[in-house]
């Protein structure tokens, strides 16, 4: 019997779904959340399909376990692999995945012209096809996969060289082609948003897809009667599959919170896998 009281499960293949849990922050303070990372198989990208979904069915398993009221699937490649095959397999259980925002971007685009910046398996997925497909029309896409950034930001290298020259190897041949807008189709690239907004200059518009996600969570719990808006502010507990000291330590730069982050705690990645 899910209550007010439950937490918000959230999943990513490593840090990246935290730039979705600091959007729910802002808008539900009094939403409790529990955070897992499978940094023990980060990256997703490369992965095949079949693999990604059992991480995703495991995950899932446990966010339950903890009691989750509603789960947000904070990762485009995840999203794109597995979200319809999790709806499937817990159909009792409200969903939130990602989809790159090529609505928006084509709504506002001046140029006509729009970058998008995401994994190869979220381009090869037929979610990113029927999102062109409905929204894309009229509109420029240009695509890259941006190899090596989300390994940079797990580490928290948000504004190294080697970042840089990943991106603008993206961005350059994209600002040539007069875009005006990028829209990011990963939860780990909001953290670079800075970086990109620099090398892409000001009248380019970066989208960051994670406060319209948080919107989607607000509005689901609403609907389902589960919203919490009373008492106080909600805890948040973060689980890893992965290094929970380095996690830990990249925590207060992601999220900007101060030194009273709570202790990340560590999960085997098999059993994961196996539950």
């Amino acid at each position: 019997m899910k209550s007010l009281e439950n937490p918000i499960g959230v999943f990513d293949s490593g840090v990246g779904g935290l730039s979705v849990l600091r959007a729910m922050r802002e808008q539900m303070p009094n939403e409790s959340v529990i955070y897992f990372g499978d940094q023990g198989h980060v990256p997703y990208g490369p992965r095949s399909m079949e693999e990604i979904q059992k991480f995703s069915e495991g995950i899932t398993r446990f966010l339950l376990e903890q009691n989750s009221k509603l789960i947000v699937v904070a990762c485009n490649t995840a999203s794109a692999a597995a979200l319809k095959y999790l709806r499937g397999r817990f159909p009792d259980v409200p969903f939130v995945g990602m989809e790159p925002a090529v609505k928006p971007a084509a709504e506002t685009t001046k140029t006509g012209k729009v970058g998008v910046l995401a994994t190869p398996a979220t381009f090869q997925g037929a979610l990113y096809a029927s999102v062109v497909e409905r929204f894309g029309a009229g509109v420029e896409l240009f695509q890259h996969t941006c190899p090596g950034l989300v390994g940079q930001i797990e580490n928290g290298e948000l504004d190294s060289m080697s970042t840089r020259r990943i991106l603008e190897d993206a961005l350059t041949p994209m600002l040539e082609k007069n875009i005006d807008t990028v829209v990011l189709g990963c939860t780990h690239y909001p953290f670079v948003i800075p970086l990109i907004q620099e090398i892409a200059g000001e009248y380019v518009r970066v989208i960051d897809p994670a406060p319209a996600v948080s919107r989607q969570v607000r509005r689901l719990l609403e609907a389902k009667g589960l919203l919490n808006e009373a008492g106080e502010t909600g805890y948040t507990e973060f689980f890893t599959s992965g290094d929970s000291a380095a996690m830990e330590m990249l925590l207060p730069k992601l999220l900007g919170v101060g030194g009273d982050v709570q202790t990340v705690n560590w999960v085997n990645e098999l059993e994961i896998i196996l539950r």
